[in-house]
């Protein structure tokens, strides 16, 4: 059985753009990409083939001293910390800017999957990308056809 909501409006191109605006997440108002000091997190891509995992986090305007990236314990974490300060003084008057920016994110590896010595990142165009190349015992192994005695 299915419920259908039934809207009195008598304006056929209104109903479904007000529904839409306060029923559905045109805006996501909750807390999930947004760190605790309320700014936003970067956008991550993680890829898996046979020879490596790739994580890739967007982070334009960045330098790649901004940057700590740390593994312990299986866990790898991409961490950023920015303060700025802006001071000007003319006469009486005076101005001064402050901001901070941080962002933590963690990404619990397989254990025993990624060669952990071998692990790469580098920084380029707004993109960090980490490279966890796959130990040999873990990659795919092509069919074997096995002798029947």
């Amino acid at each position: 059985m299915t419920l259908v909501r039934k809207s009195n409006n008598y304006y056929p191109s209104f109903p479904s753009f007000f529904d839409r605006f306060f029923n559905e997440d045109l805006m996501d108002w909750n807390n999930r990409n947004f760190s605790m000091t309320n700014t936003t997190i970067p956008a991550v891509n993680v890829k898996e083939d046979d020879e490596k995992y790739a994580i890739e986090v967007a982070a334009p305007g960045m330098r790649k001293d901004d940057f700590k990236v740390k593994l312990e314990n299986d866990t790898l974490t991409i961490c950023s910390e920015i303060k700025n300060e802006e001071k000007e003084e003319k006469g009486d008057y005076k101005r001064r800017e402050f901001s901070y920016q941080s962002f933590q994110r963690s990404f619990s590896l397989p254990e025993g999957h990624v060669l952990t010595e071998k692990i790469s990142a580098k920084y380029n165009d707004g993109i960090l990308n980490i490279v966890l190349p796959k130990r040999e015992e873990v990659k795919p192994q092509p069919p074997r056809e096995i002798q029947i005695s």
